[in-house]
């Protein structure tokens, strides 16, 4: 009840009042920048290795346990480490602390877990560690299949044909493409003949 009485007791401050509420509204609206895909800062980083062949368990306990060890002991700003192992592949997603400078964070993780692949299983290559992006949000997606190509032709042509001219297109970001089988040349060397030339 007071809010009615102020507002009947001084009508010309309330008016007032209304007037700058309404013209720093129409200003705040007008000065704010609009896009489709803001820059958001999502503090959350993937580690993703590959070794082909290892089974999920082997993954876990070779890689992925030795992997989060060193991410939360030698990373700053960590909040928490999820994981997931699959035949062949582990997904370690690293949270940080709320306005902690991604930059820096991907700077620590590449050279941390470049010191830890010593350890690793041999032959495992460096992780690809992944930044999320509001813009990395797929807007096209392109399926490619037939009735008389086999896979390995339509892997050649969605690859020279399609992804490669979309590379020139202006601010577009691309993926390799999922699926298929590339092309493979065996070839069948002769040990005889090559030790008759040696």
């Amino acid at each position: 009840m007071w809010i009615v009485r102020l507002a009947l007791s001084r009508p010309r401050t309330i008016v007032v009042m209304a007037i700058l509420i309404a013209l720093l509204g129409v200003l705040s609206i007008t000065g704010t920048p609009t896009d489709i895909l803001p820059a958001i800062n999502i503090p959350v980083v993937s580690v993703i290795w590959s070794y082909p062949g290892l089974s999920p368990e082997e993954m876990e306990g070779r890689v992925i346990r030795v992997s989060e060890a060193v991410l939360t002991t030698a990373v700053a700003n960590v909040e928490h480490v999820e994981s997931q192992c699959l035949p062949g592949l582990g997904v370690s997603k690293v949270y940080f602390q709320p306005g902690t400078q991604i930059s820096q964070a991907v700077a620590q993780i590449t050279s941390v877990m470049q010191t830890v692949i010593a350890t690793m299983p041999p032959g495992i290559k460096p992780p690809f560690i992944l930044q999320y992006n509001a813009s990395d949000v797929a807007i096209v997606q392109l399926a490619v299949s037939s009735d008389t190509l086999p896979i390995s032709k339509i892997y050649d042509l969605t690859l020279n044909s399609v992804l490669f001219p979309l590379i020139t297109v202006n601010g577009s970001r691309l993926t390799a493409p999922a699926g298929g089988a590339p092309r493979l040349i065996m070839v069948d060397l002769d040990p005889q003949a090559m030790t008759a030339r040696a």
